[in-house]
């Protein structure tokens, strides 16, 4: 797919950032997220592709540079504020409540809008069949890929424009990405823009509109996802090839 010239719904201009001042996992990265696209991030393990996650979504300021939603400057807004302007991020980890249902979870989900929150749920049992089967069921008692699915669904309870995902497939059998990647598609079919940083390269630009591939946090390649598939040195060193 061409290159879209639309103004970005994202935009990551120059980001440097770290997790103290005198650190720069970022070394200046940009970033744009057109609406109705799937941006995917890949990148060596230490590249800082979930640290730039973390600075879109808030849990991070950056040092320099700017992060821009819809035109309107969020680097370094708290996440609440961050989320209740249409984003949300789904972390590699601890994405979920173990201890508490599936209902519960996606009550956790609805908390800036709790008076939303029952027809929220409802239309997300009617998206998620296996959510609804399981409502009464503690998280913990789900499959890796049904949490997965819980966490993107406590996601979409905002009904975010923007839907951020760090590393959805790790750990999971090859079973379970496949259906979790169908899952991530439909989400994107139902206009959801997509930044996602994954591990599966080969899936991730499958799935993706454009790429850009990190290294030493920098940018290092950016482009439409199926040149870069094409391109020998990525295959070389990301798809195995």
């Amino acid at each position: 797919m061409g290159l879209l010239t639309t103004p970005a719904l994202l935009m990551v201009e120059g980001v440097i950032a770290g997790y103290s001042a005198a650190d720069e996992i970022l070394k200046g990265v940009d970033l744009t997220l057109q609406a109705g696209e799937i941006v995917s991030v890949i990148g060596p393990n230490g590249a800082g592709k979930s640290t730039l996650l973390k600075v879109i979504a808030g849990l991070l300021t950056p040092h320099h540079g700017s992060v821009r939603l819809r035109g309107e400057a969020i680097g370094g807004r708290p996440p609440r504020a961050i989320s209740a302007l249409g984003l949300a991020f789904v972390p590699q980890e601890q994405n979920v409540f173990s201890s508490m249902t599936v209902r519960e979870n996606l009550e956790m989900g609805g908390f800036l809008e709790p008076r939303q929150s029952r027809s929220r749920i409802e239309g997300i049992f009617a998206r998620f069949p296996v959510l609804a089967e399981k409502r009464r069921q503690a998280a913990r008692t789900l499959s890796g890929g049904q949490r997965q699915v819980l966490a993107m669904a406590m996601a979409l309870m905002v009904e975010p424009a923007v839907l951020l995902l760090d590393e959805p497939s790790a750990g999971l059998a090859p079973r379970a990405a496949r259906q979790l990647f169908e899952t991530i598609a439909a989400i994107h079919a139902d206009g959801v823009a997509i930044a996602m940083v994954e591990q599966n390269a080969r899936e991730a630009l499958r799935l993706a509109h454009r790429g850009y591939i990190l290294v030493d946090g920098r940018n290092s390649l950016t482009g439409p996802a199926a040149e870069l598939a094409r391109n020998p040195d990525v295959q070389r060193i990301f798809l195995g090839r």
